[in-house]
């Protein structure tokens, strides 16, 4: 279906069009739904962050400290080695529930501590390097290339931004793009 000649279809999403490189199109993306979890939350008052959303039982800040689990363990303990802790004691449920006595700020100022500390590695690295050994794997045919570490990080957030849009209509009928 076509738009009518009168409408000018929107701008794609991510990086601009003239952009084909593979490497470039992957950061790109991931750091448009990073940008898209936080326009996603906008707006939203500090207990409609906190409240776990049902059905679906966990709150929108959960899901941000959730997130910044996957920043570490995708990117820092597995492609990078680095001896960091990779699952919060306590499992999932540590993992999206924010404790009482954790600010909104303190989970918000440590999830962009983990995308800041996850952007580190990738620089001046090609999408073929493979992940240093020692941290999640320990033998080099374990090992996956940044490629693939990056594109299990873009589908993760596309499905918790899908999850967050889900999340927001319920609290307040504010629907995604």
């Amino acid at each position: 279906m076509q738009n009518p000649p009168d409408q000018v279809p929107a701008p794609l999403d991510g990086p601009g069009v003239e952009v084909t490189d593979a490497r470039e199109l992957l950061l790109g993306y991931l750091e448009w739904y990073r940008e898209a979890l936080m326009r996603k939350l906008s707006g939203l008052s500090d207990a409609q962050l906190r409240e776990p959303v049902e059905p679906l039982g966990w709150s929108p800040l959960g899901l941000v400290q959730h997130l910044g689990w996957v920043e570490r363990r995708w990117m820092r303990w597995g492609f990078a080695a680095e001896r960091v802790i990779a699952y919060p004691p306590g499992g999932d449920e540590a993992e999206w529930t924010v404790p009482a006595d954790r600010s909104t700020a303190q989970v918000m100022a440590a999830y962009r501590l983990e995308v800041a500390r996850a952007r580190a590695p990738v620089e001046g690295a090609s999408l073929d390097d493979r992940a240093r050994l020692g941290g999640r794997f320990g033998t080099s045919d374990q090992a996956p290339s940044l490629g693939r570490f990056l594109f299990h990080l873009l589908q993760e957030y596309a499905r918790h931004v899908g999850h967050l849009d889900v999340a927001r209509e319920l609290l307040d009928g504010t629907t995604g793009e």
